[in-house]
């Protein structure tokens, strides 16, 4: 027998009227007046811009490596058009960055292309936890990188403290398969971007360099659609069918 529970209007809770009248007065929703600022804390402002102002040094430092971000998506749409694969790992909040970018891989960035093969190592749940049951977690990325790395393939790994075992440890196995690896951290000098192939290192704190990495990421992505569009519309043509 299966019981179906519901609540009613009255079982939930009562919000606080929003500032400025009754439903159906007032500025439409979605205007600036239609949602007041609540009261807050001075301290709690400060925090918030000390915030926003530790995002400008995250910027300047990506803007110093705009050329090493256009290399990376040119080289990724030539090995890409060419059939390998990109392999990406983090942990936490890097996890959800290198999710991110083989979405915009696998589905699209702007604007319409062919779908390219990549792989978040992390989002297997399965594999992830059986691969700490039986080997450690130590081996959660590098066995998976073992299993789908091939030469040629290209590994990006996220750490903004670079000091990730479990990404350490993946740069090796990749090392020894010929899968390049890129790596975007932090402040350096760390571990990670020391034995990467390559890195990008974001000179700021730890939140605002993570914010950084997706910026990154989507320049890289606009460096990648750019060569892919490049490629197929010289291979168009000269008569060159594209995978």
């Amino acid at each position: 027998m299966t019981t179906e529970w519901s609540l009613s209007e009255m079982e939930l809770p009562t919000l606080r009227p929003l500032a400025g009248g009754t439903r159906g007065s007032g500025p439409m929703p979605g205007s600036v007046d239609a949602y007041p600022p609540a009261t807050a804390r001075p301290d709690s402002l400060d925090a918030v811009r000390e915030h926003l102002e530790c995002v400008l040094p995250a910027l300047t430092s990506l803007q110093s490596q705009a050329y090493h971000l256009a290399a990376w998506g040119e080289e990724l749409a030539r090995r890409m058009l060419g059939g390998h694969r990109l392999l990406a790992a983090g942990n936490g909040g890097s996890a959800a960055e290198a999710q991110h970018l083989t979405a915009e891989l696998v589905g699209r960035f702007d604007a319409e292309r062919v779908p390219f093969s990549a792989i978040s190592l992390h989002a297997d749940t399965s594999a992830v936890t059986a691969i700490a049951n039986d080997y450690g977690y130590e081996e959660v990325f590098a066995r998976q990188v073992r299993a789908h790395g091939r030469s040629g393939d290209v590994l990006v790994l996220l750490s903004t403290s670079g000091r990730s075992p479990y990404l350490l440890r993946a740069a090796e196995v990749a090392a020894r398969l010929n899968v390049t690896t890129w790596a975007l951290t932090g402040r350096t000098p760390n571990p990670l971007a020391s034995i990467c192939d390559e890195a990008v290192a974001i000179e700021a704190v730890s939140a605002n360099a993570q914010e950084g990495h997706l910026i990154g990421l989507h320049a890289m992505c606009r460096a990648f659609d750019a060569e892919v569009a490049r490629r197929s519309h010289t291979a168009t043509s000269e008569g060159i069918r594209q995978p």
